[in-house]
């Protein structure tokens, strides 16, 4: 007699024992009635009727995804591999769960698609320079497309982008001939400023002598300080300004003598005045 009312006892406190679901602060519990959506439930105590009622648990973290590498081949028809990182959340636990099925699996395939249709439409020098950009590129795309299962991506980036080494060799000369060109047109820069300077100070220079003599007084000075064996003579800036001024003054005149043994007409009357031997007659 008491095990007739012990066994309904047992099976409604094992009902209401498996009744009884517990969920935690970052999941959610959407909850089916007889096969239709009746509520999104939790955190907390849920009672779920077994054979009547199905409850789908949904985790509303972050989940970080893992996108596998891809075969991108760039606007300049340069074959890279490509992979990266996909970080999402669900928003939305009915859609998640009544929109698409397995929601995971769907955004890790719209990324990997996503990843590759935009990497194929930028050059190779934007894929290793600008991955900024990219990344932002990829997350709108992706976000817009996810947001009707309920979906919320919150970062993509870019992992790894590998070359040949075939192509890692070419990007290596590029760069070595981009630095020669940068040295060059510093040189030449360097050069040019010099030139200008130099110039004014040969303006300034020759405004003063003094400045000039103090600077050829620094020279040497310069070239004593060294451990060469040049051997240097001073030479004063005075003698210099004096050969110049002989070079600039008029020269001596001096007579020219006469050719074939004919003499001047005018010079034979002056021997004649002063006599044969030179001697004054009058």
């Amino acid at each position: 007699m008491l095990i007739s009312y012990l066994v309904p006892v047992v099976l409604v406190l094992l009902l209401i024992a498996a009744s009884i679901r517990i969920l935690p602060e970052y999941k959610r519990g959407v909850v089916f009635f007889l096969g239709r959506f009746q509520a999104v439930k939790g955190p907390g105590l849920v009672i779920v009727i077994p054979l009547i009622q199905k409850m789908e648990v949904v985790d509303l973290r972050v989940i970080t995804m893992d996108v596998p590498e891809q075969d991108v081949i760039s606007k300049d028809n340069v074959t890279v591999r490509v992979n990266a990182v996909l970080y999402f959340r669900v928003v939305d636990a009915e859609k998640a769960i009544i929109q698409v099925e397995h929601f995971v699996t769907a955004t890790s395939q719209l990324a990997q698609t996503t990843l590759r249709s935009v990497l194929g439409k930028h050059d190779l020098d934007e894929m290793l320079s600008e991955r900024d950009k990219l990344n932002s590129d990829i997350q709108e795309i992706i976000d817009s497309s996810a947001e009707s299962w309920g979906i919320k991506v919150a970062n993509v980036e870019i992992k790894h982008v590998d070359l040949d080494d075939s192509m890692i060799r070419a990007i290596a000369r590029q760069a070595e001939a981009e630095r020669e060109r940068r040295a060059k047109v510093i040189h030449a820069e360097g050069e040019l400023q010099a030139s200008k300077k130099l110039v004014e100070a040969a303006n300034v220079m020759s405004e003063n002598s003094a400045a000039l003599q103090l600077r050829y007084l620094q020279t040497l000075s310069d070239m004593s300080n060294k451990n060469a064996s040049t051997i240097v003579f001073p030479l004063p800036m005075d003698i210099m300004e004096a050969f110049k001024s002989m070079s600039k003054g008029p020269g001596l005149a001096r007579p020219t003598a006469p050719q074939d043994g004919h003499d001047d007409p005018s010079s034979r009357s002056q021997r004649n005045e002063q006599g044969g031997d030179g001697t004054d007659l009058g």
